[in-house]
């Protein structure tokens, strides 16, 4: 704790951040002690030197059961439907978009609590390559796409997104002669 607080240290905890976390900074605590205490009830317990991807894609395959993302079977009749009519047997699973925000809270935790970037365990192939085949599956069994969002900031001159609801152009003159 060498940050320079300003004074405003009037919190009766000693050793805490004087001002409120953001909710990134509080969900990233806890997914960090939440892996913490994955990898002390592993067996054999591991230290966060031992952690390699394959024990993070372990701990992703274990957060699954706890997940609330229907993802269909492929002989579930509802495979690539996005709203099912009538419930199926199909597992719950994690959301694709959950584990990333996941895993890169976790990458940013690891470096904070003095991991080195080269040997991130979160940062390994094998963990994006997981991630991108999860993607990929949930998009075909939920029937939904995970296009990249590019709605940053509009162009000034972009009259595409913002005129795409033009009057249709009038209708040609009569010919020439022709009776009103």
């Amino acid at each position: 704790g060498s940050s320079g607080g300003g004074g405003a240290s009037s919190s009766a905890g000693g050793g805490g951040t004087p001002q409120t976390p953001s909710r990134y900074e509080a969900q990233k605590r806890r997914d960090w002690n939440t892996f913490g205490q994955y990898l002390r009830n592993h067996r054999p317990p591991l230290s966060l030197a031992q952690c390699s991807g394959a024990h993070v894609l372990e701990f992703l395959r274990y957060l699954d059961q706890f997940g609330k993302t229907k993802v269909h079977t492929a002989s579930c009749p509802f495979f690539g439907h996005p709203n099912p009519p009538a419930p199926c047997p199909c597992p719950l699973r994690q959301a694709w978009g959950s584990l990333d925000a996941l895993v890169g809270r976790l990458r940013a935790a690891f470096e904070e609590h003095g991991g080195r970037p080269e040997s991130n365990p979160f940062a390994a192939r094998a963990v994006r390559l997981f991630l991108r085949e999860v993607r990929e599956h949930q998009a075909r069994a939920r029937g939904v796409s995970y296009e990249k969002k590019k709605r940053k900031k509009p162009t000034p001159g972009d009259a595409s997104s913002s005129g795409s609801h033009q009057a249709p152009p009038p209708p040609p003159p009569p010919p020439a002669g022709a009776a009103c």
